[in-house]
């Protein structure tokens, strides 16, 4: 199965180097950049299952694409910001049978990735891992926490989802083929629109605002008020499942943060409309009597960082 692996950060690179270490037929899209740092020192990851490097990796630039012909199975792990020039970059491996499998926080990237190559060619897919690429350009695996989850949208088994879940076996990370992909994808949101919601409104971690007055309240609530936006676009989270969530959002002492407060504190770009904007016109739209005070307040302070570091980049 020729695989095309959208960027190597540090979410594809991590589950592409993985593949590529089992022998896997994978090629790397990046920018003409990290072609050549990936040329210069290899694809070097750090991880506590494994250290590895891989000298030289199959890569290709988007200007040089259409030489490489139609893959089998693309994997697309870009931010939400990057969507837009990421379907660009890739349309030109995109052939017939081409499916592509993306592993993007919210839902509103099967909008667009429907609209440009059609739904039949779109898996749902999410994935779990901590991961950052260091300014070396290493990869840097943080926990033996890797997960990837797949599936058809529809829940069928078909003969490529079947070759994808064979792909995946037997690597260094936790692959899973999913019946239900579409209502996992809405559990993960609800989660992590809570996560990322509270910790970087209080810019704080779980634990921390737990510890503080009404903080475990507060995150009760802003989990109700994602639900609730699930609920009523029919993917209501499973009891156990948002039972194990709020257990995680609501735990004493837990360090536990979303990965954009980080971007927040490095001063990165975020996925404000993604996570938290598409969330909340979903729920104005379908559950027009709830109130969403919680993610409105999450909504304004993530926009008015944005705002603040346009300004200051002026």
């Amino acid at each position: 199965m020729r695989t095309l692996i959208v960027g190597a950060g540090a979410t594809g690179g991590y589950y592409g180097a993985r593949l590529a270490e089992s022998g896997a037929d994978v090629t790397f899209l990046v920018r003409p950049a990290r072609a050549e740092k990936l040329a210069a020192n290899g694809l070097v990851l750090h991880s506590p299952l494994g250290d590895l490097h891989i000298p030289n990796p199959p890569t290709v630039t988007a200007d040089r694409l259409a030489e490489a012909g139609a893959f089998d199975l693309i994997v697309l792990s870009c931010k939400a910001y990057d969507l837009a020039s990421a379907l660009a970059d890739l349309a030109p491996a995109v052939g017939a049978e081409t499916a592509i499998l993306p592993l993007l926080n919210g839902l509103s990237h099967l909008d667009a990735l429907d609209a440009r190559f059609g739904a039949e060619r779109v898996l749902g897919g999410s994935c779990a891992i901590a991961a950052t690429l260091a300014p070396d350009g290493a990869i840097r695996h943080m926990s033996e926490l890797c997960s990837i989850t797949y599936g058809e949208r529809d829940g069928a088994r078909t003969a490529r989802i079947e070759a994808v879940d064979t792909l995946m076996r037997g690597l260094k990370f936790q692959p899973r083929l999913s019946d239900a992909i579409l209502l996992e994808m809405w559990e993960k949101w609800v989660f992590l629109a809570t996560l990322a919601g509270a910790t970087t409104l209080m810019r704080a971690a779980v634990g921390d605002i737990v510890a503080a007055p009404g903080g475990a309240d507060f995150m009760a609530a802003l989990h109700g008020e994602c639900t609730v936006v699930a609920a009523a676009s029919g993917f209501p989270p499973r009891t156990v499942v948002a039972e194990r969530a709020r257990g995680q959002l609501t735990a004493a002492g837990s360090t536990f943060t979303a990965s954009m407060l980080r971007d927040i504190e490095n001063g990165g770009r975020i996925e404000a409309d993604h996570v938290i904007g598409d969330l909340i016109a979903r729920g104005r739209r379908l559950a027009p009597a709830a109130a969403f005070p919680l993610l409105t307040q999450v909504y304004t302070g993530l926009k008015a960082y944005e705002a603040r570091k346009g300004r200051e980049a002026a």
